[in-house]
């Protein structure tokens, strides 16, 4: 199932000054070094910069100053609170998703607003960690959601009508029987419906509010399928 990605933080580099004497007071050779620290989601960089001072005599004397740069807490936040990258793993959402898709998962729309009815969101899987499902939500908070003996959805009694299903349910499991949502909860649902672990089974069941990561957003990977993510 699909991970986040780990980010190391990296060990801080002292400063340091490199004095040049010049001996001929019209150089004008710019000095710039960059010196490239290897990372996982964290880049330092420092760049060289030189300042030139007359001296008595006529020379000329060139101070090599270390200015360091650093971006690591702004991808920290990144990868905390806007997006993450994460893989599929499994066919439980095809044809919309498909098996090896790399995606990057917003983090900061629902700091605004609520999710919505069809929205593909991530959660944790409650059984192991370090796991996470990624399925469409179809009923909302505070709907009775039961799928009959022919498929159908219903939601507080009337047929859902939607397009993402790949064919017609074949096992309604714990949705045989109206279930209603708490407040805080949604039902949720791969969109290869016959072979989707989902809110149909009680080791998933209904997703709390709180426990959504974010919505799939935009694939990056394979490179002819890259686009934002169809939802509504």
């Amino acid at each position: 199932m699909p991970k986040p990605l780990h980010w190391c933080w990296m060990n801080s580099v002292p400063e340091s000054s490199v004095k040049f004497h010049l001996k001929n007071r019209k150089w004008k050779h710019k000095i710039k070094i960059r010196i490239g620290i290897k990372r996982v989601g964290a880049r330092r960089r420092y760049e060289g910069r030189r300042t030139r001072q007359k001296r008595k005599g006529g020379k000329g004397k060139c101070q090599f100053h270390t200015i360091s740069h650093c971006d690591c807490d702004t991808d920290i936040l990144m990868i905390r609170y806007v997006g993450q990258r994460t893989r599929v793993d499994g066919s439980s959402m095809e044809n919309t998703l498909t098996n090896g898709d790399n995606l990057i998962v917003d983090k900061i729309s629902y700091r605004f607003h609520e999710p919505e009815r069809f929205d593909i969101i991530v959660f944790p899987y409650q059984y192991k960690e370090n796991t996470y499902f990624i399925k469409r939500i179809i009923g909302m908070p505070g709907e009775t959601v039961q799928i009959t003996d022919k498929g159908e959805i219903l939601i507080n009694g009337e047929e859902l009508v939607e397009s993402y299903g790949r064919e017609v349910i074949k096992d309604p499991g714990l949705a045989s029987d109206p279930i209603t949502l708490g407040e805080d909860e949604y039902f949720v649902m791969g969109d290869n419906r016959n072979y989707s672990k989902d809110s149909r089974f009680p080791d998933v069941g209904n997703i709390k509010r709180a426990d959504i990561i974010g919505k799939a957003w935009l694939r990056i990977y394979p490179f002819d399928k890259i686009g934002f993510i169809r939802h509504q």
